[in-house]
């Protein structure tokens, strides 16, 4: 479990869901990610930017863990939390423990893509030599009827609204 109380984990998620929200008005899946450093305090955030980098690693977990450790100095990042709107992929679950990330909390599921609904469970193997927690499902809805809407206008069925 996070350190975080639940509720400063719902407001961060709302932080995150910002991104995501800024990602979709940029024609970018919309997914968001913010790092919390020990303390509760956003120090990094970031919004998918995969198409307008064309860098199939431009997913937002990728460019916030950059973000935070130019923040700390350290790439280490074992006393942060990592939120997310949408589950981590394997290439970003790798990530986030390559940066030895201290916990993760995301909000929608990924049934088709993500690395721990297809149980590739990073944060717990005891092959590695890191693991972290993981808290999904905060705030949920929210994060699943972002990424609904912004495929349904993708396939012309739903006018995106810069709520």
């Amino acid at each position: 479990m996070s350190p975080h109380k639940f509720q400063d984990l719902e407001w961060a998620m709302g932080e995150a869901l910002q991104e995501a929200e800024e990602a979709g008005r940029n024609d970018e899946v919309p997914i968001g990610a913010c790092i919390l450093d020990s303390q509760g305090k956003v120090i990094a955030s970031a919004g998918n930017k995969k198409e307008s980098s064309k860098n199939p690693t431009g997913h937002a977990e990728i460019i916030v863990l950059e973000k935070a450790a130019q923040h700390l100095g350290d790439w280490r990042l074992n006393s942060c939390t990592l939120v997310v709107t949408l589950e981590p992929c394997l290439m970003c679950m790798g990530a986030l423990w390559q940066a030895r990330i201290g916990s993760l909390v995301f909000g929608a599921y990924d049934p088709k893509g993500g690395a721990l609904s297809l149980n590739y469970n990073f944060h717990r193997d005891s092959r590695l030599n890191h693991s972290f927690s993981v808290v999904g499902g905060v705030r949920h809805y929210e994060s699943s009827r972002l990424l609904s809407q912004f495929f349904r206008q993708k396939r012309g069925k739903y006018s995106y609204k810069n709520s």
